[in-house]
């Protein structure tokens, strides 16, 4: 050990001229440091200006000491001055002074040969090193870039001037023998001249040592090389890391005074997520790379993409499905550690507890808003962002665990449904697949792995990790096992880079910084690397990053002009085809024909407002009577006339219209004032606009209609303001002048008139045809309708004996009737009778009140006197009056209440519905329809993503 100590000494002797010499050009950068960036790749890179050298001759480069014949030195001889009187101590102690000078030359001289004859037989018993250049870090490979080694190799002495300083070996032995008081026998001086001894005892034990162990104390001191510089690797990164997070701080306060740029992979990733958004109708395809990590359920995904985000952002659960849709993460280099979504404004602070968990719920809630009724997982993405200080620029799509058997609770479909997005994503040429392998469980119980074999039979653009290697150590017991798992040999796929990860102890609360801490020490102290079964690039989450982040940007510059050529050639096809198609309109897309449709829709509501208060009556009283009319005659005209005098007449009429006001009149007001409503809203928004009248929006206005009716609701208050309108209007007997009594007759009239006609009809649908119809039209009746006619004409017998029969019959009229059809051989049911009648009283009263009618024409002379002294009396010409001036208010009522409150709260329920058919997509592309509208969606959006892929192309070349 004494012979490496004099070479190390050697060693930091060259080290400090080289640290202290001028040939210095420069500072070398801090990406330069890094050994494993291109370990995925060729060992030698294109960019490298200087041939890695053979390690045997690496190390004369960096000292002249090696060139020194010192077994053929001539010493020139050392003149002394006086010699000093044995009883004079200064004298003496100067003396002895000078001779300790000699030693200490003698030594360093005779600790130089030495060094020359320990390297001379180290060098032989090294081995061939060249499979460990890895080791050396690329400042070596690099250095005459930064160190001019011929001027340093000018600045030191050569072997003349150096012998000229060595002292006389025969003289120092003298001095030696009377300094022996001063220095023991373990002195350096004398181990300094037992070292130029060439048959010492330390070289033959030396010798002696066997070459399986001179191997192992190799590569044991080699990993520990490695491991130094790895630390050393990592305090740079991390001054690095706080260098750049301040420099970005100062350029997010505005301190340098200019517009950040957007980020290159920010430019990127929106690239992506319009190609998301994309219908590829027309055979264009997305092949811009994407790291697809995909892997069994619980093989670790999520934990290798929190270390690689540096921080817990996915929900977590023990053995449950957590990832139920895919999840786009963009990683970009930021100031701040922060996460936000594509849709959202909100960022959320990584560095606090609190944040971190928001971010997680946030997550799960719009994986499970995704999920559809009756599935268990979503194709749907969710874009998210991760920036922060030293993030490697990359964008990684998880995708949800595949698995081998479908659970209670899961839909049936799961396990194909996983792996149509799976392939979906991973069919990409371009797509860099990580496959995820948890290195605890038995290899042949993996599913993934054919999976991507399948995808990627030739492993070109496919990276293994194999995680929670810790478990796998501990719990496998042959470690080759592990070996051939990294090398690919237990596997029927192909990879372009294999590494092993750990992911932590296992707690979901354990923090970033641990597990890596806890990674770190793993494999240092790991017999995976120590035996190397696993080269030291191999392993840590962190090389993992740095590797992918390679893989990734090598894919992109190589693939990304060909992609934006290939839209530049679909824009083009659509373009023409939109030309020849669609000459003279604009290219609209969904989002500009909804906007247009939306003004269209709230310019035909306003129309609402203009429509005249006359026509509005009209409509309103019209309606109303036509739902109201078939109560009023049954109910409350045709009983009051039954009666005898005029007295019980108005009696029985003002009874029963108080009844009719206090229940259902208001009621069937307020519904006809709705419904003349929606039928004017519908006429406006239905009929056609002439020339310019666009189909195309027909599907849309029909569903805002719908749904805006859907959502109005009449005023509560209505109905009882109405009713006290209605009540007062009835309870009015006082005709003004002859026009209203000549009104309300020729209402009474038509009212009449169009009973009667119904009565006739249904008489005749009761008999059948006449004679004229069956001789003219050749129809016959049925046994049943024969019936129904002997009967009419046996009660029409009886109503010509007694017009003034009322309006029942007895029961001894019955049996007269069934008795007198009976004997002509007609066999009646006493209910046929009874409805038969019911039909011809009927029909017989409203002559009866027709004639009546024609009379009272004459009667208003009568009515202003009270009908005294006037065997006419016009009651029911009064109640036609009343019900006819209650329309009349009420329409107007109604009227008022429509264009002053519920036209314009309709048109407040067509703009909310408006609004939420604009954020709801779905809904636009199922209402606006059509080839010209699918042509211009596909054709903005080519152009979009042309325009950004341009735009990143750019970027990209400025960065280069």
């Amino acid at each position: 050990m004494w012979r490496l100590r004099r070479a190390a000494v050697a060693c930091e002797v060259c080290q400090s001229l080289v640290k202290h010499s001028s040939g210095i050009q420069g500072n070398l950068p801090l990406q330069k440091l890094h050994l494993v960036s291109r370990s995925i790749y060729h060992s030698h890179h294109t960019t490298l200006k200087l041939q890695r050298p053979q390690f045997r001759t690496s190390f004369q480069q960096f000292s002249s000491l090696t060139n020194l014949p010192l077994r053929k030195l001539k010493l020139s001889p050392i003149k002394y001055g006086y010699q000093p009187h044995r009883n004079f101590w200064p004298a003496r102690v100067a003396a002895r002074l000078l001779k300790l000078r000699y030693l200490i030359l003698g030594s360093a001289v005779g600790g130089g040969y030495t060094a020359k004859k320990t390297f001379d037989q180290w060098k032989d018993m090294l081995p061939d090193l060249n499979d460990y250049k890895w080791i050396v870090p690329d400042i070596v490979w690099e250095i005459d870039e930064y160190i001019d080694l011929e001027k340093i190799r000018k600045a030191l002495p050569n072997s003349e001037d150096l012998a000229k300083l060595a002292p006389d070996f025969d003289k120092i032995a003298e001095s030696l023998s009377l300094l022996k008081d001063f220095f023991t026998t373990g002195s350096p001086g004398e181990t300094a001249f037992r070292a130029t001894d060439p048959g010492s005892e330390s070289d033959k034990r030396y010798k002696k040592v066997s070459d399986k162990e001179k191997i192992d104390q190799l590569q044991e001191e080699l990993l520990h090389t490695q491991l130094k510089y790895q630390r050393i690797l990592e305090r740079l990164e991390k001054e690095n890391k706080e260098l750049r997070k301040l420099v970005l701080q100062k350029d997010d306060k505005g301190i340098h005074h200019r517009k950040l740029k957007k980020s290159l992979i920010d430019m990127y990733s929106e690239v992506l997520d319009v190609l998301s958004d994309y219908d590829a109708s027309y055979n264009t395809q997305d092949h811009l790379p994407r790291v697809v990590v995909v892997g069994d359920q619980s093989a670790g995904k999520t934990s290798v993409l929190e270390m690689i985000a540096q921080a817990r952002i996915f929900p977590r659960g023990s053995g449950e499905m957590m990832t139920r849709s895919p999840v786009k993460v963009t990683l970009s280099e930021g100031p701040h550690h922060v996460a936000l979504f594509k849709d959202s404004s909100r960022e959320f602070d990584l560095t606090k507890e609190e944040d971190l968990a928001a971010l997680r719920h946030e997550i799960e809630l719009r994986m499970r808003k995704n999920v559809k009724e009756g599935c268990t997982v979503s194709s749907e993405t969710i874009s998210l962002n991760v920036k922060g200080p030293g993030l490697q620029r990359m964008v990684l799509v998880d995708l949800p665990g595949v698995i081998n058997t479908v659970t209670s609770g899961m839909a049936p479909d799961t396990k194909e449904t996983i792996f149509s997005i799976s392939k979906a994503y991973m069919q990409n040429p371009n797509a860099i697949i990580l496959c995820i392998q948890d290195g605890s469980v038995d290899a042949e119980r993996s599913i993934v792995t054919d999976l991507v074999s399948q995808m990627d039979p030739h492993g070109r653009r496919t990276i293994f990790v194999l995680t929670k290697v810790d478990l796998a150590e501990k719990n496998v017991t042959s470690p080759s096992r592990i070996q051939q798992i990294i090398e690919g040999k237990l596997f029927p796929m192909k990879a372009l880079g294999y590494f092993a990860v750990v992911t932590g102890k296992g707690n979901s609360s354990e923090s970033i910084e641990a597990i890596r801490d806890y990674e770190e020490e793993f494999f240092q102290n790991s017999k995976l690397l120590k035996t190397s079964m696993l080269k030291a690039h191999q392993v840590t989450t962190r090389n993992l990053s740095l590797a992918v982040s390679d893989c990734f940007w090598k894919m992109v510059r190589e693939s990304v002009e060909q992609q934006a050529d290939s839209f530049k050639a679909t824009r083009f096809n659509l373009e023409t085809e939109w030309k020849n198609n669609y000459p003279r309109l604009r290219e609209l897309d969904r989002n500009e024909l909804f906007e247009k449709a939306k003004n269209e829709i709230l310019d035909e509501v306003i129309s609402l407002s203009q429509v005249t208060p006359k026509h509005w009556e009209e409509i309103l009283q019209q309606s109303l009577w036509e739902r109201v009319s078939t109560h009023v005659i049954e109910n409350i005209y045709l009983p009051a006339a039954q009666t005898m005098n005029s007295g019980t007449f108005n009696t029985t009429v003002d009874i029963k219209l108080k009844q009719w006001t206090d229940k259902q009149l208001p009621n069937k007001a307020v519904e006809v004032a709705w419904e003349t409503l929606q039928e004017e809203f519908s006429r406006f928004m239905t009929e056609p606009k002439g020339k310019e009248h666009d189909d195309i929006f027909d599907k849309l206005k029909e569903a805002v209609k719908e749904e805006s009716i859907k959502r109005h609701k009449w005023n509560d208050f209505a109905e009882d303001s109405l009713r006290v309108i209605q009540h007062n209007a009835l309870e009015d007997r006082s005709i003004s002048d002859k026009q209203q009594w000549d009104a309300a007759i020729y209402f009474m009239e038509e009212a009449l008139q169009a009973r009667l006609k119904d009565t006739e009809n249904a008489i005749e649908n009761m008999v059948g045809p006449d004679w004229k119809k069956r001789w003219l039209y050749w129809k016959n009746r049925t046994q049943e309708q024969c019936v129904h006619n002997e009967t009419k004409n046996e009660l029409e017998k009886m109503l010509k004996c007694n017009e003034e029969h009322p309006a029942y019959l007895a029961s001894d009229e019955i049996t007269t009737v069934r008795k007198n059809l009976e004997s002509r051989g007609v066999d009646v049911d006493p209910s046929l009778i009874k409805d038969t009648w019911h039909q011809v009283y009927r029909r017989h009263f409203l002559k009866t009140a027709l004639n009546h009618c024609n009379l009272c024409r004459r009667g208003f002379y009568y009515y202003q006197r009270h009908f005294v002294d006037s065997e006419l009396e016009c009651n029911d010409v009064v109640l036609f009056w009343r019900i006819q001036r209650m329309l009349a208010i009420t329409a107007n009522t109604l009227r008022q209440q429509l264009t002053n409150t519920e036209v314009r709260r309709l048109e407040k329920n067509v703009k909310e519905v408006l609004e939420d058919f604009a954020e709801d997509s779905e809904k636009k592309v199922k209402l606006l329809t059509g080839k010209r509208v699918q042509l211009a969606e596909d054709l903005k959006k080519v152009r979009e993503i042309q325009e950004k892929l341009d735009a990143f192309i750019e970027a990209l070349h400025q960065e280069k």
